[in-house]
């Protein structure tokens, strides 16, 4: 008598997908199952890489919209974050990796899955580290065995060390998209300038080509923050549009250095949680301190605190051409006392700074309450003594802090 088999669980059913998948990529290995004639013939993958994680997220977000279109399941989409800033977060994220493209759909069909903004193909520590070449190994072995309509991949990777066997095996083998920036040679300006042109078009404006290279060297190559700037000085020209010179670039565009802390500040009162940790990823790659970064932070918080203070008592007034000068001359000449001994320009004292950057600081974005504001203050002094207290684990306190600021 033939006892009943015992039901089949999840766990198992997938290791028993995953072997059969194994076995058929065995068989056509040494060519053995019938009209297939060799190993991924076609793609099974799609691989998005550059110097410039933005270009690469913003390209790879692309695909990934098209991908998700086809899929009608929405338990069969599934992110993974790349980010890993140690091997365990390599080996992590494999195990997830393996488990999300051996996993069945609820309902059938076929699943997508996005390893997103990998970090471990760089040439730092965690990159370089032993554990990650061997976790690299596994990846690929899982990216082996994949049929593309069993489940569609999508991996974006910036900054990427091609000299590696991994990102090598990842651009012969997938799909390869090069999503362009600026490397560290100074290569593939061309990107900005075609990013330059598009955001300038948008939002009907002029600049000249010298002009372009000018503002392109002031970002220091980084994308995010030419379209920001872009933004910025069109915003200062003003709904009928006209000419960014070199003079108006001169003026507003401060001079965003290699490795500079600006672009945190930016992105954190931009109220952009994500732009904000991919900030501080680049600030830490480039083996920056985290002072410099705090500073920046509680120096614009002082001005916006100074400048909320005054609008919620209805001492200035915003209008869509910024700050009324008026009413800026009547507050400064009210409030003179209390800056006294602050005559000369400083974040201490709101009034003796540029009325249109004060303006643009205000109005560009949903101010936070004043209340919000004290609070990032505080926030600030606490985590200034959190790497006083563990210089070692800099990156990870400012990650917390704008997890918490801006969450």
């Amino acid at each position: 008598m033939i006892e009943n088999p015992r039901p089949i669980g999840k766990a198992r059913l997938s290791g028993l997908i995953w072997a059969a998948q194994w076995f058929r990529k065995s068989l056509f290995k040494i060519g053995l199952s019938g009209n297939i004639s060799g190993a991924m013939a076609d793609p099974s993958f799609t691989y998005v890489s550059g110097p410039d994680d933005f270009l690469a997220n913003r390209a790879a977000t692309k695909l990934w919209k098209a991908m998700c279109s086809e899929v009608e399941d929405e338990f069969s989409i599934e992110v993974i974050d790349g980010n890993a800033v140690k091997v365990e977060d390599v080996e992590t994220l494999g195990n997830r990796f393996r488990e999300a493209t051996q996993t069945l759909g609820l309902f059938g069909g076929r699943r997508v899955v996005w390893l997103k903004g990998c970090t471990f193909m760089a040439d730092n520590k965690t990159g370089r580290a032993d554990g990650t070449q061997m976790a690299c190994q596994n990846l690929q072995e899982i990216l082996e065995m994949i049929r593309s309509e069993d489940v569609g991949v999508l991996i974006s990777a910036s900054p990427v060390d091609r000299r590696k066997r991994f990102p090598k095996w990842l651009e012969k083998h997938g799909e390869h998209i090069a999503s362009g920036g600026v490397d560290s040679k100074g290569n593939g300006s061309e990107a900005l300038a075609a990013i330059l042109e598009e955001e300038r078009s948008s939002m009907g404006v002029e600049i000249g080509s010298h002009v372009s290279e000018t503002l392109i060297s002031k970002v220091n190559g980084n994308s995010r923050l030419l379209i920001e700037e872009v933004r910025k000085l069109a915003t200062y020209l003003g709904p009928e549009g006209g000419e960014i010179t070199l003079e108006l670039i001169e003026d507003l565009v401060p001079n965003f250095g290699d490795g500079d802390f600006f672009e945190t500040t930016e992105a954190f009162f931009s109220r952009n949680l994500e732009w904000t940790l991919q900030a501080l990823r680049r600030h830490f790659f480039a083996g920056n301190d985290a002072r410099p970064v705090i500073a920046s932070l509680q120096n614009r918080n002082r001005l916006l605190i100074q400048l909320k203070s005054l609008v919620d008592g209805g001492e200035i007034e915003v209008g869509g051409r910024g700050i009324a000068k008026p009413g800026f001359e009547l507050a400064a000449a009210k409030y003179q006392d209390c800056y006294a001994g602050l005559s000369d320009k400083s974040n201490y004292n709101v009034f003796t700074q540029n009325l249109w950057y004060m303006g643009k600081l205000l109005g560009a974005r949903k101010m936070p309450s004043l209340k919000r504001l004290i609070d990032h203050q505080a926030e600030f002094i606490r985590v200034f003594e959190e790497i006083v207290e563990r210089p070692g684990e800099q990156e990870e306190a400012l990650r917390n802090l704008a997890i918490r600021c801006l969450a």
